[in-house]
Order: structure tokens, then sequence, then C-alpha cells
């Protein structure tokens, strides 16, 4: 479904970036681990069109999106939840939601089903939420545009266990449907629940990519590249 292949990106006159190559079959949930700095977000970025790379390729269903603008991305069906959430604090929960709607498979009345906390809290401001919540509304808001591929970038950081745990039932009931996923996450004990297959970046190159029983197998590639006095 998507591949990424080869692609160097910068950020001005930083190369980012350093020809990383990845795919995402249908139905699949792949993550991409690497300590902070990696360059996780810019390969998001770089997929969705915020950042252009400068050499190599992005396709999606077989099409390249190098030269589409980022709507066009979207409305091929990719949608991003970004690491900041992106939400509207000044509309209310269901404004936020509204204005993301798009026909297709997801209805107002299936993210409700999906997230009850959401329609407990319709009426109050993007402001008013607290950063679980928050979190909810984003993805909430992503697959009311009815993607077939969901990127996620961080989106357990910072939130208390017990919301933890309900993002992570919630990505189990959204894998179901058989939407593809591609995971940018830091808890690792998350991404084992979670995944088919992983990809390690180190200082924007792809160091490791496997399934997630060989990557629990082998405790030398977390000690490797993920570990924190590595």
């Amino acid at each position: 479904m998507l591949e990424v292949r080869d692609i160097h990106s910068y950020y001005g006159k930083s190369h980012v970036l350093e020809g990383v190559s990845l795919t995402v079959g249908a139905g699949e949930l792949v993550t991409l681990l690497g300590r902070n700095g990696a360059g996780k977000t810019t390969t998001l970025r770089s997929i969705v069109g915020v950042v252009r790379p400068r050499e190599g390729g992005v396709f999606f269903e077989g099409q390249p999106l190098a030269g589409k603008e980022i709507y066009e991305i979207a409305r091929a069906g990719i949608a991003l939840v970004p690491e900041h959430r992106g939400i509207f604090g000044v509309l209310t929960v269901e404004e936020n939601l509204r204005i993301a709607v798009r026909e297709g498979w997801w209805t107002l009345s299936d993210i409700y089903d999906l997230f009850p906390r959401l329609y407990e809290r319709r009426r109050n401001g993007g402001n008013a939420l607290s950063g679980g919540e928050q979190q909810m509304l984003s993805m909430a808001r992503a697959l009311l545009s009815n993607p077939k591929l969901l990127l996620l970038d961080e989106p357990t950081e910072g939130l208390a266990p017990v919301i933890v745990d309900e993002i992570v039932k919630t990505l189990i009931d959204i894998r179901r449907t058989g939407m593809s996923v591609l995971l940018v996450e830091q808890n690792l004990a998350v991404c084992e629940k979670l995944a088919d297959r992983h990809y390690v970046l180190e200082q924007g190159r792809i160091v490791y990519s496997g399934s997630a029983a060989d990557f629990a197998a082998d405790r030398s590639i977390r000690d490797r590249y993920l570990a924190l006095g590595a």
C-alpha cells in the first residue's frame, strides 16, 4: 500500500533522512522506532508532503506522491495524527469532528462509539480537554477523513498509563477494520502489543527491519539502537 523508496529529506542544509526506505502493506500495523532526533517525525512529514524529499520517492497504492499538494495526499487516503495533536482549541469537540467528516466508512456515530469520552465532552472546547482527551480527538478527527492509511506520531507520549491502555485498545479496534497504520512510538510495550513489523531508524537511516517475533527475540537491537544509555 505504502512504499517509501530511498528518500533524502532536509531542513535547510541539514540532511535529516539519508535514504530511508520502508513499506506498509494493506491491513498492517508497522512501527517506526528510534531515539529522539533519529528522523521519525520527518519521515511521517515526508510521506504527507509537509517536507518534500529531494531524492527518492513515496508511492501510495502504486502511485507517486511527488509534486502533490498536502490536501491531495490527504484525499488519496493518508491521514496524519501529529505529535502536537493539532486540534482547534476554540472549537468544541463536536465542531472539531464535524469539520473533518468525509463520506466513507467512519461516521460521527462510529467515533462516539469508539471514543465514548468524546461523546461525554462533545460540547466542551478543545482547550478544556485533558491531554488524553485531546489525543483521542486528534485520532478521531483523522478517522473521520476516512483514510486508508493512518500515520500516528507518538500517540501515547506524556499520557497516564490508564489512558495509554485506552489508546492501545482503540488501536486494536481500528486494526480490526482492516486499516493500515504506520506508528511512531517510544513506548516499546505498546509497540510489541500492536505491531506486525518494526523498523528502527538511527541518524536518518533504517538500521533494522524485521517481524514482531524476530524483534522480540533479539534483545541486542534494543540495547544497540533504543536504550537510553547506548
